[in-house]
């Protein structure tokens, strides 16, 4: 159940960047589908880890590209 509340803060989250989770739609690259800068991708993972109450390395946060591979790295 835990993971579930988590799950629905991050799709809250996503959804506020203007990000959906539906489908294959998880996979798209942040930096060359979606086009967004890494500033904004900072700040989207910065959010995550406040609502998810964890800490990602900065190497890791650098190093993700797409949605699902921040999900993974963040339960």
């Amino acid at each position: 159940m835990k993971k579930y509340i988590l799950l629905r803060k991050i799709v809250r989250i996503f959804h506020l960047y203007g990000i959906s989770l539906l489908g294959n739609r998880k996979h798209v690259n942040l930096y060359h589908d979606l086009k967004m800068e890494q500033l904004f991708v900072m700040g989207l993972i910065f959010e995550l880890e406040l609502a998810c109450q964890k800490d990602m390395q900065d190497a890791h946060a650098f190093a993700v590209q797409t949605p699902i591979q921040i999900i993974e790295k963040l339960i």
